[in-house]
């Protein structure tokens, strides 16, 4: 026997609304109360790396190259399908160091293309908003596998001689999410220091991450990982405002690394020869839908409309009180933002988001396109993304954007933004010379040559 009030609730669906009405509006009223106590922060501008054209790899040259260096036909036979379906195209860039014959794998070499990638997107963002070093009080930068001394986020400082008391962050480690997660905490030192600006830098090294061993779940890294870095400003100065082109709203971030499917399901280590590559998991895809599916519950309260939660809500205490069998409720999460731009994976992994979220193709135009066309450059492909909507001039006063990361440990993270103006693509946008081209029809038939345990439905 159910509880009187209990029972009220479940045989009175009014009284039920009514009731979940209230609770959410609290929460929102909690919210925007803590959100006026906290400085506005702005996107000012960002940039990314374009590599020159000589930098150009084709997936045929990409298994040529690993056919001069010894790989067996069995592995460039992987190799060739792998790059078929992984969802890369014929124009990504790789490192010089990489094109060299034979590959050069030294720490100066590492460290000679991150210089190119990071100064080459700081240089564009300079120049487009024509900040002065001096304002920029907060520096934070992350690549996941290349940590050298000095730090990254030394070297620019002394590059561009920035102010010796700058609060200064090398992130490491923690993989393809580390971008968003630079940008909240980004947002939390904007909301406690005045009247300054933070630097936020993405990259990752491809050259100290490749894979020179024989194991086909650390040879897919090499086809789907390129070269690329981004550089983002954000500022809480008011005199910002005008000039900004976004509104930094919510940025949420959770992990699942305290179980073993997730901790493992993306791991740096050696195979049984000594050679060092990144390990892509079968559990990849369950360990991802994991982590996302609770991220999502504290995303959902943020972002979702009103009407969505409350169909959700009572959907969930509807299938814990029926014995009957009820289909969860999934809210449509499109509603949240006109532009829904995720980490770009990989196919298996986009195809899985989109399924699990319920996404049309239309949605994730710029996730699979950004892949096509530059591959998996790790933190920055969500730049990359919203480099695209960009060119497309698709970006209007009061859109919302939905940035969402995830990688390695495992987690994910999410950034909404709205747009102050209309956004239009500019000369240095990354896309400009052939945005005309794109869309492009992808190869969606045949199933991944590799094995991925399936996520469990809820």
């Amino acid at each position: 026997m159910l509880p009187f009030k209990l029972n009220l609730l479940i045989t009175h669906p009014l009284l039920t609304l009514i009731a979940l009405l209230l609770s959410t509006l609290t929460v929102f009223f909690v919210q925007f109360l803590a959100g006026k106590s906290r400085r506005r922060v702005f996107l000012v501008d960002f940039a990314c790396h374009k590599p020159p054209e000589s930098q150009k790899c084709s997936r045929e040259s990409v298994v040529n190259r690993a056919r001069q260096h010894g790989l067996s036909e069995q592995n460039l036979n992987f190799m060739a399908k792998v790059l078929q379906k992984v969802g890369v195209g014929d124009s990504s860039y790789i490192a010089k160091s990489i094109m060299c014959d034979p590959p050069i794998f030294t720490v100066e070499a590492a460290r000679e293309e991150s210089e190119t990638v990071i100064f080459g997107a700081v240089d564009a963002l300079l120049a487009k908003t024509k900040v002065d070093c001096s304002e920029i009080g907060i520096l934070i930068v992350n690549c996941c596998v290349f940590s050298v001394l000095p730090s990254l986020s030394s070297i620019i400082v002394n590059r561009y001689k920035l102010r010796e008391d700058i609060s200064s962050y090398n992130i490491t480690g923690m993989g393809c999410s580390a971008g968003l997660r630079a940008i909240g905490l980004a947002k939390q030192l904007l909301e406690v220091h005045p009247n300054t600006c933070a630097l936020v830098v993405s990259t990752e090294n491809t050259t100290g991450s490749t894979y020179t061993g024989t194991e086909s779940s650390k040879i897919i890294a090499n086809c789907l990982f390129r070269i690329g870095g981004s550089a983002t400003l954000l500022s809480n100065k008011p005199s910002h405002r005008e000039s900004s082109k976004y509104e930094l709203l919510h940025a949420v971030h959770n992990q699942t690394a305290s179980s073993d499917l997730s901790y493992r399901s993306i791991f740096r280590e050696e195979d049984a020869e000594g050679h060092t590559g990144v390990t892509i998991n079968k559990d990849l895809l369950a360990a991802a839908i994991l982590t996302i599916e609770q991220h999502m519950k504290t995303l959902g309260a943020l972002i979702l409309p009103l009407s969505e939660q409350l169909l959700y809500v009572k959907n969930y205490i509807t299938r814990r009180l029926s014995r009957a069998k009820i289909r969860p409720y999934i809210p449509k999460f499109s509603r949240c933002a006109e532009h829904f731009l995720p980490h770009v994976g990989g196919k298996p992994v986009l195809d899985e988001l989109q399924k699990n979220l319920g996404f049309k193709d239309a949605h994730m135009e710029a996730s699979t396109m950004t892949l096509h066309r530059f591959g998996n450059t790790s933190s920055s492909s969500v730049w990359y993304e919203l480099a695209y909507v960009e060119a497309k001039d698709r970006v209007k006063k009061g859109d919302r954007i939905w940035h969402i990361a995830f990688g390695s440990g495992f987690k994910c993270s999410s950034v909404i933004w709205r747009a102050l103006v209309d956004v239009r693509g500019d000369e240095k946008n990354p896309w400009m010379s052939d945005i005309d081209d794109y869309p492009v029809n992808l190869d969606n038939s045949g199933p991944f040559p590799y094995y991925f345990q399936p996520a469990k439905q809820q």
